[in-house]
């Protein structure tokens, strides 16, 4: 896109081209009126504001939010927000991940949400334990419910490496909490002479680290599973008014949708706070998550996801556009299956208050999704995979049967979805040589 002109570059005659050939339904009238907004849009800290519906956020991130499920996730909003407490906490919530672009994520994958909390007390070891207090209230108060079931909680680090149900832990990783460890505030691990310890909640609150929740829910109108998470950004406001970050690091706000107005003030005193550095240390995060998932971790859509972040950020906008497209293919359904599996299995490995019927429920959705994405032996095969797998969830077969298949199911799905993004990816000359630079770097 030329800045100068405000018309389409001939790169987009080519994306268009290439669209077309391989089968991507890209509307050009819509990607052209895209490609002007989002350069006319400053990629530095400018935020927007709908007045329309009170929800804001970073510039180029609204315009792929879409209102149309807003009351949805307000209401998911209601379950997984910490909540202000007078005096001493004050929070903003947001959409992230797929849930902030509604607009262009026909097939989202989780409901993620980010929370902003700042702890106004004396000292940081006072706001360290009202963070634990605000943040274990939250998780006994939404263990379980007719429609949810908290599935783990991360808070704290482990000040030494430890042994816990068989893994090695090294010192400063996050700390993970199931429900029964956030009932008791303990955790039972060894250290690595062997001997037997105990960890208090309230000793690793000292160092929070990375805090987040997670939840399946089941939308009890549309009968559909999701993760439900909520990762929070904790600060300690001193009495000066300095602002500091509890895990050592505030983050940007290039890819969240807030979702009150009256959490404006807040935000505003805290993105002060940003480092004048945010943008190209977010853009460097997110292409080591692109690595990582063309690496380590083959998942070629979690990698186009990236990719479409770093590439809208950082003026590559007609491979933003291309990749934009991409999401709304019936094909990119399959990662929502990928995803809906791992959600299904969560519920097996936890049992708690979701009920049997609506993950067998959840599976005939599934299987009526890859019949309407796919055809051919491709059809054929993941449905008998995903029939098969409906029969031993249906008969609530012994674990290892249970684990067996899901792991079949999830590896047949994020196979197809790795040959789908891949060949439409590498076929733009820009987006081939961003995929090998990326690889090339990781040996």
């Amino acid at each position: 896109m030329s800045s100068d002109e405000g018309t389409p570059t001939s790169d987009v005659k080519n994306i268009l081209e290439s669209a077309k050939r391989l089968g991507v339904e890209l509307d050009e009238e819509e990607a052209l009126q895209w490609l002007t907004a989002v350069s006319a849009a400053k990629s530095g800290g400018d935020v927007t504001f709908d007045s329309r519906t009170g929800v804001f956020g970073h510039r180029v991130t609204m315009l792929d939010f879409s209102p149309e499920e807003l009351a949805h996730f307000r209401s998911l909003g209601a379950l997984v927000e910490i909540p202000d407490r007078e005096g001493q906490v004050e929070t903003a919530l947001a959409l992230s991940g797929s849930a902030a672009q509604s607009k262009i994520q026909t097939y989202p994958g989780d409901a993620d949400f980010f929370e902003r909390v700042n702890v106004k007390a004396e000292t940081r070891e006072d706001a360290c334990r009202i963070l634990g207090e605000v943040i274990r209230e939250k998780a006994l108060e939404t263990r379980a419910g007719p429609t949810y079931q908290l599935i783990e909680v991360k808070f704290g680090s482990y000040p030494f490496d430890v042994e816990r149900e068989g893994k090695v832990l090294i010192a400063g990783s996050p700390i993970s909490w199931n429900q029964e460890a956030l009932e008791t505030g303990t955790i039972d691990v060894r250290d690595r002479d062997g001997h037997a310890r105990t960890l208090t909640w309230e000793e690793v609150g000292d160092q929070p680290g990375w805090c987040k929740l997670d939840w399946v829910v089941l939308d009890p109108i549309r009968k559909l599973l999701a993760n439900a998470s909520n990762m929070l950004d904790a600060t300690w406001e001193a009495p000066d008014g300095t602002i500091t970050p509890l895990d050592g690091y505030l983050d940007p706000y290039f890819q969240e949708v807030y979702l009150e107005a009256e959490a404006i003030p807040l935000f505003s005193k805290l993105v002060k706070h940003v480092s004048a550095d945010a943008l190209d240390d977010y853009v460097s995060a997110l292409r080591k998550e692109v690595e990582k998932y063309l690496t380590k971790q083959l998942n070629y859509g979690k990698a186009a996801k990236r990719m479409y972040n770093i590439f809208r950020l950082t003026g590559q906008y007609e491979e933003a556009a291309y990749v934009r497209e991409l999401f709304d293919e019936p094909a990119t359904a399959l990662y929502q299956v990928w995803s809906l599996l791992r959600t299904i299995d969560d519920v097996v490995q936890r049992p708690g208050s979701i009920p049997r019927e609506a993950l067998t429920d959840q599976a005939d959705k599934l299987i009526l999704t890859v019949i309407k994405a796919l055809e051919g032996v491709e059809e054929e095969e993941l449905v008998s995979t995903l029939l098969q797998l409906r029969d031993v969830l249906g008969r609530e077969a012994p674990q290892e049967q249970w684990t067996a298949q899901v792991e079949t199911a999830r590896s047949e799905v994020i196979n197809l979805v790795n040959n789908f993004f891949q060949a439409r990816l590498t076929a733009i000359p820009a987006i081939r040589t961003f995929i090998e630079d990326v690889q090339t770097s990781h040996l």
